[in-house]
């Protein structure tokens, strides 16, 4: 069998999305250490009036960027429903979302955080994430709607609904061990592979 080299466009993808479809909630989630290259947005949460259930206690640190439109994206108004039988009453809770030690290049909007009016998302933590902006960028690096948590040593300077905490802090990171980090590394190597 013979392959060619293909090239694949990630550009309307995220790096890390969360949601829309939450019906049991998401919960608990870790990521460390993952490099994007090309992606539409680094960190995607996704929902929206009728959603219900939750988005809670999310800790990522240790990403590295490069050329995306977002670097952090929330959306409350997705709009996307699999049938009309949901309960456009059914707000989702948003909450306990930690970013940590971020870099990110050639980026067209460093976050586009957009809670819900009546129903914001809250304890937002941004610490240590430095974001060079595209350079043909016109638009405001930020763009803030119904959120609020605090921020340290994030360039550039967020919006105001995320002020920069004093004396400055990271945001937390859990450090207890997981059971994956015991799992020993296999390094496979040898003269053929089928596919």
């Amino acid at each position: 069998m013979e392959f060619e080299s293909a090239v694949f466009d990630f550009s309307y993808l995220a790096a890390i999305a969360l949601g829309s479809e939450m019906s049991g909630g998401i919960q608990d989630v870790r990521a460390e250490d993952i490099t994007a290259i090309n992606t539409e947005s680094g960190v995607r949460i996704k929902t929206a009036p009728g959603r219900g259930a939750f988005v809670k206690d999310i800790y990522v640190k240790g990403v590295r960027m490069n050329t995306m439109k977002y670097v952090f994206w929330m959306s409350g108004a997705y709009g996307s429903h699999p049938d009309n039988g949901y309960d456009p009453k059914a707000l989702p809770v948003i909450r306990n979302i930690n970013y940590r030690d971020m870099v990110a290049q050639n980026v067209t909007i460093a976050g586009n955080l957009a809670g819900i009016n009546g129903d914001p998302f809250t304890e937002i933590c941004i610490s240590n994430a430095t974001i060079e902006m595209r350079k043909e960028s016109k638009k405001l690096p930020w763009n803030c709607t119904d959120i609020s948590g605090v921020t340290s040593r994030v360039s550039p300077q967020p919006c105001g609904l995320l002020p920069d905490q004093k004396p400055s802090s990271d945001c937390a990171f859990p450090n207890d061990r997981l059971a994956i980090d015991d799992v020993p590394l296999k390094i496979c190597s040898g003269g053929s592979s089928y596919i």
